[in-house]
């Protein structure tokens, strides 16, 4: 596989960023993730994780703008994290619509709320942050399509494990991919909540 079945914009941005082609995880993960299935994935530091949850959320919301709710979700640790990732992003979401949105605990959750009303394509946030905002009516979760949690081991954290799980149940339907670097018995116990089915690409 190549990037050849990404959405025009995605290939365009990758020839932009001088990407030649797909990582071995990439062209093993990327036609899976694709085909709409919840995923484990599950590769080493370096191996290009990053920026195939970056193409795959793009890709699944078609590159663009649309209504006021979120469709994609990333979930991520922390702060830093979260400021990473959305610049991260950035360099995909040139010269197109799409809104790329980062709430994080340190940001008053009523600037939150407000901001995410006037409308936002992706938000990236932490699990923690995530159920504040489920809890005040301060994001709708009805157009969501995709759940990417970035380099997973986190959730090891009581506080972001027991958020994740209430973030779940709040969630009719989507598709979740979580990324990590170890498969391990915590994140296999996804299984019997939101990661039904799950199929695993490993590296």
């Amino acid at each position: 596989m190549s990037f050849k079945k990404l959405h025009p914009h995605l290939k365009e941005a990758l020839e932009r960023l001088k990407v030649e082609g797909p990582t071995p995880f990439q062209e093993k993960g990327i036609p899976v993730i694709k085909s709409g299935a919840n995923v484990y994935c599950i590769a080493p530091n370096g191996s290009g994780k990053t920026t195939t949850l970056i193409l795959t959320t793009l890709h699944k919301i078609k590159c663009s703008a649309l209504g006021n709710a979120p469709r994609a979700l990333v979930l991520v640790e922390d702060k830093e994290r979260v400021i990473e990732m959305h610049d991260a992003f950035q360099e995909y979401v040139k010269y197109t619509d799409v809104r790329v949105y980062m709430g994080y605990k340190e940001l008053h959750v009523d600037i939150q709320k407000s901001e995410i009303f006037e409308g936002i394509d992706v938000l990236i946030t932490t699990p923690t942050n995530l159920h504040k905002l489920f809890l005040l009516n301060g994001v709708s979760t009805s157009q969501l399509q995709i759940c990417s949690i970035d380099d997973g081991e986190f959730l090891k954290q009581k506080s972001e494990y027991n958020a994740m799980l209430a973030i779940s149940q709040s969630i009719f339907k989507c598709q979740y991919v979580l990324y990590a670097e170890q498969m391990n018995t915590m994140l296999q116990r996804f299984e019997d909540h939101f990661m039904e089915r799950a199929r695993k690409v490993k590296l």
